[in-house]
């Protein structure tokens, strides 16, 4: 199927169409997921889910029903994007005239009605959004796998306040500028959740993901155009399939019925209720998918006779399992809980599927170990483009952008297993990471003396309430630092303690750039407020922002900010 057909539906699993990856199903639907990443990036569908009502009990009459309270979505959360989105579309006063009317949340459509919908735009979880046709009243319909400027077919089944989910039925009238079908490597794309754009051009997949940090500065950074610089080009990843290093597919044990009898006597090969494999757009329900084609080999070498043995064994599972693999170079004397110091002789890669077990990554010239079961980025390709581009972004090559004495000290906070504070090691005189994890500081611990950098290097365990007091002895005015932190960004007391601190540099990396956007605007806003009131010396300005992609064929963009110490005479 290719741009030219006329019309492009969305039908089978085997079918080459197009619909996004990890969403926490619709309620009334029934069978799996990828993890991490873009995988365990929340949509407004997922969040939808997740926060829907429990069906009305049986025989509950009209007369108990009470009006329902819609509490207001966390901001920055998906949910809270995509009404962002929708306030856009419709405008002001048609929201506040359904608000007025008390209708904001009752919608226009039934349950499972189809309509045929006009694609306005594109939102950062990869819908598509159309306005409801003039029939209706104001509303937005969310539809995934849907292009700006395409018509397409929809079947509505859940109501946000002011837009309702719809699945994707058909694609009536494609825009083949955008909508290129051979460009697709899955047979389940379109049914998995866990991709959003094979069918577009990785360019394009670019510059929807830069729109995406624009958006977010326009709508969460409360900062006037003139505070936020053009937005730069997203980095792009140097690998756009094969790529992912951690997958975890799942699957649900017997029904309960079989549990009791075990496998029927007749039974050959795996049993046709087992599903190994990812959650279905907006379901929670589990595809059986043999290969993800954004894993990496190792990773689909390894699953492929994980599954047989799976099938073997399914009868003795009495829950449901998330399997993990994760990519690893092999460590000499074994991957076991316990690293050792000595470097691999060459990078052979194995599968690790215990949580517990130690992985090994190179990033350039160093190695990384760290518990499989612990976050690290997956996406090992883009990792030399990322610390490089932060250590730019600290020591500009050109030496633009400050009049100051370069930085001499780099503290690392939220560091993990110590990515940033050793790749940036060797430009600084002292390094700190910082994390409130004993075991992410053993194995940072650890990674310094891997790789030759304990005399410079150190990770020190910080209290949530005083993060820089472990840093006491680090001079400010002379000190970058690192900020990234999980996708809920930084909360106010963190944000405070930062202002506190008032590092020369701050580079803020993010998975979700609308919580990074709204952290940017609070330092930048409160550090001009404490330097007016003579509170502080200096305030913060925003040197540049920039998307980076870690996940092609999805929506998910990760952003990197930079913010620098000025003075108002500078």
């Amino acid at each position: 199927m290719d741009a030219s057909d006329s019309r492009v539906r969305s039908a089978s699993p085997a079918q080459s169409s197009s619909q996004p990856a990890e969403k926490r199903p619709r309620l009334a639907s029934p069978d799996v997921r990828l993890e991490d990443g873009p995988s365990e990036a929340p949509t407004a569908a997922n969040e939808a889910a997740a926060a829907a009502p429990a069906a009305p009990k049986k025989g509950a009459t009209k007369r108990g029903k009470k009006k329902q309270k819609h509490a207001a979505p966390d901001p920055g959360s998906a949910e809270d994007v995509v009404a962002r989105d929708v306030l856009a579309l419709l405008g002001k006063e048609a929201v506040e005239q359904a608000e007025a009317d008390g209708t904001e949340w009752e919608s226009p459509f039934g349950f499972r009605e189809e309509v045929e919908l006009a694609v306005s735009s594109i939102a950062p979880s990869g819908e598509g959004l159309a306005v409801a046709p003039p029939s209706k009243r104001p509303w937005v319909v969310v539809v995934p796998l849907a292009l700006p400027g395409e018509v397409v077919r929809a079947r509505v089944y859940r109501h946000g306040k002011m837009y309702s989910f719809a699945d994707l039925i058909s694609v009536e009238v494609p825009n083949p500028e955008l909508r290129d079908m051979s460009r697709v490597k899955c047979k389940y794309f379109g049914t998995c959740a866990g991709c959003q754009y094979q069918m577009l051009s990785y360019d394009t997949q670019l510059d929807l993901k830069r729109n995406v940090v624009v958006k977010a500065y326009q709508n969460y950074s409360d900062l006037p155009g003139s505070s936020v610089p053009t937005v730069q080009p997203t980095i792009p990843s140097p690998l756009q399939y094969g790529y992912r290093t951690k997958i975890t597919p799942h699957f649900e044990p017997p029904p309960k019925k079989l549990q009791k009898q075990g496998r029927p006597a007749d039974e050959e090969g795996k049993p046709s209720w087992l599903k190994i494999g990812f959650n279905q757009i907006g379901k929670r329900v589990v595809m059986d998918i043999e290969e993800c084609p954004i894993a990496t080999p190792v990773l689909n070498q390894t699953y492929a006779p994980m599954r047989d043995d799976i099938t073997k064994k399914i009868y003795s599972y009495k829950k449901g399992v998330s399997l993990l693999l994760r990519d690893s170079l092999e460590i000499p004397g074994g991957n076991g809980p316990t690293p050792t110091t000595e470097p691999a002789a060459d990078d052979k890669h194995m599968c690790i599927t215990d949580h517990k077990a130690t992985v090994r990554e190179r990033v350039g010239d160093l190695l990384f170990d760290y518990q499989a079961g612990s976050f690290f980025q997956n996406n090992n390709s883009v990792l030399v483009p990322l610390t490089s581009y932060v250590r730019d972004a600290i020591f500009p090559p050109d030496g633009t952008g400050t009049t100051q004495p370069p930085p001499t000290h780099l503290v690392d906070a939220y560091c993990g297993a110590g990515l940033f504070a050793l790749a940036l090691a060797e430009r600084f005189e002292r390094v700190a990471g910082i994390e409130l994890s004993a075991d992410s500081i053993r194995f940072a611990t650890h990674n310094a003396a891997l790789n030759g950098l304990a005399e410079k290097v150190e990770f020190r365990a910080g209290d949530a309430a005083q993060i820089f007091g472990a840093v006491r002895d680090f001079p400010p005015a002379r000190t970058a630092l690192v900020v990234d932190p999980p996708r809920k960004g930084c909360d106010e007391p963190f944000v405070r303690q930062l202002l506190a601190f008032r590092a020369q540099v701050v580079v803020y990396v993010s998975c979700n750039v609308h919580t990074q956007a709204r952290d940017v605007g609070q330092i930048l806003s409160w550090s001009a407020a404490e330097e007016r009131e003579g509170k502080a010396v200096g305030r913060y300005v925003l040197e540049s922002v920039r998307g980076f992609d870690l996940f092609p064929q999805t929506a998910h963009v990760e952003s990197v900010a930079v913010l620098r110490l000025v003075e108002s005479s500078a």
